[in-house]
């Protein structure tokens, strides 16, 4: 629950703030910020089932994150960044949904 506050504070934080991107790291806010959203969902999907790990939520976050910016790194040094972004983004798509669908069922029991 640590974890979910700090992030609430932190989008609290960013929208006062409103940091600049360097305009070298922009192509990969997008699909970082999907890669978390993919851990967060999973996260309250876990709590929602009673099996949720604190370690394990943060391990994924981070290894999200990272493994979807690499692999539109990767794209980009391969000359095929749009389709490489798009796969990355259609797979946490699905993930995202699939735990949404989960909470969805969990919450309402249908």
């Amino acid at each position: 629950m640590i974890a979910v506050v700090g992030l609430v504070i932190g989008v609290v934080i960013g929208l006062i703030l409103q940091p600049s991107v360097p305009v070298e790291l922009q192509p990969y806010l997008p699909i970082a910020v999907v890669a978390a959203l993919d851990a967060l969902f999973g996260a309250v999907r876990a709590r929602l089932e009673q099996v949720f790990d604190e370690r394990v939520f943060v391990t994924s976050f981070l290894f999200n994150v990272l493994i979807a910016a690499f692999l539109v790194f990767l794209g980009d040094q391969l000359g095929v960044g749009s389709q490489l972004s798009t796969a990355v983004v259609v797979v946490l798509g699905i993930r995202i949904f699939s735990n949404a669908a989960s909470i969805r069922r969990h919450i309402f029991k249908a």
